[in-house]
């Protein structure tokens, strides 16, 4: 009986430790303000570093995209002995252009897969031979206009 006694107190001891486990499971509303407090201090710190750089990452996407471009137009050039004329433009990197200078060895893969477009929405200017070297290629940055300072201002191919 007294093994009875002592199995029933020890069931009777760990149905309490059960429940009394059971209700410490979660958190406190404390512990979760806490959470979102700090939450909240490290978003005020942080958000408006990263919105306020969303210029900048244009236009080191920009000078990153005059950079393939290039790097396109130099194996345009490998295959065919020249650039593409600024009547073809950059499109010749996608389609076999027509005119001259002809593509005699035009890639049928093509060079880039599709005509690039500016960080801004706008088509990249391109003149071929160049004032500044045999191909000119640059973006009007933010502004779409000539010129311009800081976010505004033109990012030439020649500079990179």
């Amino acid at each position: 009986m007294r093994k009875q006694l002592n199995f029933q107190q020890a069931s009777l001891k760990q149905r309490n430790f059960k429940q009394l486990n059971h209700k410490q499971a979660g958190f406190t509303l404390i512990e979760i303000m806490v959470v979102v407090i700090i939450l909240g201090i490290l978003g005020a710190l942080i958000v408006p570093n990263i919105l306020g750089r969303t210029e900048e990452t244009r236009i080191t996407a920009a000078k990153s995209d005059i950079r393939a471009i290039g790097n396109a137009l130099n194996l345009y050039r490998l295959d065919n002995f020249n650039y593409p004329s600024t009547d073809q433009g950059l499109e010749a990197l996608t389609t076999k252009p027509a005119g001259f200078p002809e593509a005699k060895n035009w890639n049928p893969e093509g060079y880039l897969p599709k005509t690039p477009k500016d960080p801004w929405g706008n088509d990249y200017i391109y003149i071929s031979p160049g004032n500044n070297g045999p191909y000119d290629l640059y973006s009007h940055g933010a502004d779409g206009k000539e010129g311009g300072d800081e976010t505004g201002k033109d990012i030439l191919s020649w500079e990179l």
